[in-house]
């Protein structure tokens, strides 16, 4: 199986962002970057991200499409509510593929995905945020049980900064995932070294 790496920041990306810009990234530190494309997936972009990946080391995960990982030998893939079993995920990618779950702020979700065979799950949105709009909205108590019960990673989104972020690392989350956060920035590189500081001591 592919490893995670220990903790740290979940960058995520679309076609949007420059590959130059995900490569300054990379370098401030990210641990994981996801590919999230929903209206018009380009897997030549996508083949580009993963080599960058690889050549710095980082876990690249595919948004809501396993063919897709597939096809560009993503190190895995994150399901959201509607996109596809997890069962027929796995199948179709391996026992070695990373999959990870999105479990809004259900700890039973988390605990069923866990159960399954995921390996992490995704808690948000935490705080308003341009993505994730009208959604549920947990809180620093769900990150806490969720701690306790689960053995897996747990990666914590939406709205989250380099201000408002250190609670959730001290929760327990394993991961801050940002999208705006970084790539929306006038220097994605400083703001994903922002992140990054969240999980030093």
């Amino acid at each position: 199986m592919h490893s995670l790496a220990a903790k740290g920041l979940y960058a995520i990306t679309s076609n949007d962002d420059s590959l130059d810009d995900v490569k300054f990234v990379l370098q401030a530190g990210t641990t994981i970057l996801q590919y999230r494309e929903k209206i018009n997936p380009d897997p030549s972009h996508a083949k580009k991200l993963k080599k960058l990946c690889t050549d710095f080391n980082v876990t690249f995960i595919i948004n809501d499409n396993p063919q897709l990982a597939k096809e560009v030998e993503a190190d895995g893939v994150h399901l959201g509510e509607e996109d596809g079993s997890y069962d027929e995920t796995r199948q179709l990618l391996g026992d070695k593929a990373i999959i990870g779950i999105s479990c809004y702020d259900s700890l039973d979700l988390a605990i069923e995905a866990e159960k399954k065979g995921a390996n992490y799950v995704a808690f948000g949105s935490f705080f308003p945020s341009k993505t994730k709009q009208n959604t549920r909205r947990p809180d620093l108590d769900l990150l806490k049980q969720a701690r306790e019960k689960l053995s897996i990673p747990m990666v914590a989104i939406g709205g989250i900064t380099p201000e408002n972020g250190r609670p959730l690392v001290e929760a327990g989350a394993d991961y801050i995932a940002a999208i705006h956060g970084v790539f929306g920035q006038e220097d994605p590189e400083a703001a994903a070294k922002k992140y990054t500081e969240l999980f030093k001591d």
